[in-house]
């Protein structure tokens, strides 16, 4: 990843944007690797302002795949704070300009919980179950909103 994917500029610039990052080499900082379970490299981990694990990247990723995924944790991120407007504006966004991606159903499932908890109104699940059969039928995201049909 340092050769290939930290190098463009555009994932430099989002992680300069956005996180506050710190590396971890398991030779010098071991205790650390046992504390959050590390077992494989690369593992990135995305955490709230409070240190909270909110999102997980594991395993190399080229820079396409990760800069989605920076995405989808932070609008997870934003979801477990109770930011919901932040929250389903993330998700839409992601599904929308990255809706090839595998993390797109992921993120449309989750726009729908975003808009409920926003709005209280249940009328959204029924569409994004829709949406979701349609676009991606052999996403587990769908099935997993099969009951909102």
């Amino acid at each position: 990843m340092d050769a290939e994917v930290f190098p463009d500029e555009r994932v430099s610039a989002y992680v300069s944007r956005q996180f506050q990052p710190v590396r971890i080499h398991i030779d010098e900082q071991p205790a650390l690797f046992e504390r959050f379970g590390v077992h494989f490299t690369p593992r990135l981990v995305m955490m709230d302002p409070g240190g909270v694990e909110r999102h997980r990247i594991e395993g190399y990723l080229p820079a396409d795949d990760l800069l989605v995924q920076f995405h989808l944790g932070m609008a997870h991120a934003a979801f477990a704070r109770g930011l919901w407007a932040e929250a389903e504006r993330g998700y839409r966004e992601l599904a929308q300009a990255f809706s090839d991606t595998e993390a797109a159903p992921e993120a449309l499932y989750w726009s729908a919980a975003s808009a409920y908890k926003l709005t209280g109104n249940v009328a959204v699940f029924p569409v994004a179950a829709s949406k979701l059969r349609h676009r991606y039928p052999q996403s587990i995201w769908t099935r997993k909103a099969s009951v909102w049909l």
